[in-house]
C-alpha cells in the first residue's frame, strides 16, 4: 500500500514540476489544524496569501485488479461495485479534510495515476457526477491533469502581465528619459569631434607646409647665401 502511495505521489510530482513553477503548488501541505494534503497547486487570492487547490493521490489497485480479473458479468458488477465504492470513500475523505473555504478552492483534485483506472471512473458517469456534485471533488488522470494544469500556467502568465504591465511602463518611461540625456551627450560628443578634426587639419595641413618651405630655404642657403624669415605665426592663423 505504501508503495503504491508512493507510485502515485511520485507520478503527480513530475506532472506538476514538469508543467508548473516551484513557487505555484507546494507539497504536503498544511491546510488548517495539523491536516496535510499531498500536493496544493497555489491560485491568485484576494489579498496577499495564494488561493490553495487540493491534489490528492489516489490508487485503489486490488479493486481495480479484481475487476481486470473477473471472468464472467455477476463478477465484473460486483468489482465494478466496490471499485466505485472505494473511489466514493476517497472522495469522501478528501472534502471533508483538505476542502475548507475561503483558505482552499471550493474543490479539490483527486488524481488516479494510471489511463486505465481513470477511464474505468469517467465510463461510470452517475459516480462521477457524484464526486463532482456531492463531495466537490473532480477525478483526473494523467492526461486530463496534464491539460488542467497547462491551462492553469496560461493563466498564470496572463495575470503575471497584468500585474507586471505597470512596471514595464515605467521601465519604458525611464529608458525615454535615459535616451534624452544619451541624445544630449552624443551631440556635445559630436561637436568636439568635429572641433578636434578642425584642429588637426590645422596642424597636419598648414602648420605642416610652412613647416616643409621653411626646410626647403634651408637646403637653398648654400646657393643663394640667404634665407627668407617666413611669418608662421601669421599665416596659420590665417
Amino acid at each position: 500500500v505504501k508503495e503504491r502511495g508512493t507510485y502515485g505521489e511520485v507520478r503527480l510530482e513530475k506532472l506538476l514540476s514538469d508543467i508548473l513553477a516551484p513557487s505555484q503548488y507546494e507539497t504536503n501541505a498544511e491546510i488548517s489544524g495539523g491536516k496535510r494534503v499531498e500536493f496544493v497547486i497555489k491560485l491568485p487570492g484576494n489579498g496577499d496569501a495564494p488561493l490553495l487547490l487540493p491534489i490528492d493521490s489516489k490508487f485503489p489497485i486490488e479493486d481495480y485488479n479484481r475487476l481486470l480479473d473477473a471472468e464472467d458479468k455477476t463478477a465484473i458488477d460486483e468489482a465494478r461495485k466496490s471499485l466505485a465504492a472505494k473511489i466514493r470513500s476517497f472522495a469522501k475523505d478528501i472534502s471533508d479534510k483538505y476542502i475548507l473555504p475561503p483558505k482552499t478552492t471550493d474543490f479539490a483534485l483527486m488524481f488516479l495515476p494510471t489511463e486505465g483506472l481513470y477511464a474505468e471512473v469517467v465510463q461510470n458517469v452517475p459516480l462521477f457526477e457524484e464526486l463532482r456534485n456531492k463531495y466537490k471533488v473532480t477525478a483526473v488522470g494523467a492526461t486530463t491533469l496534464s491539460a488542467f494544469l497547462s491551462s492553469l500556467q496560461i493563466g498564470f502568465k496572463t495575470l503575471a502581465i497584468e500585474q507586471r504591465s505597470q512596471e514595464v511602463w515605467d521601465i519604458l518611461r525611464a529608458v525615454k528619459k535615459q535616451f534624452g540625456e544619451f541624445e544630449k551627450v552624443l551631440s556635445t560628443a559630436h561637436k568636439q569631434i568635429q572641433t578636434a578634426d578642425k584642429t588637426l587639419e590645422t596642424i597636419v595641413g598648414v602648420r605642416t607646409r610652412m613647416i616643409n618651405r621653411a626646410l626647403r630655404d634651408v637646403e637653398e642657403l648654400g646657393e643663394t647665401g640667404s634665407i627668407k624669415l617666413l611669418e608662421v605665426t601669421d599665416e596659420a592663423d590665417e
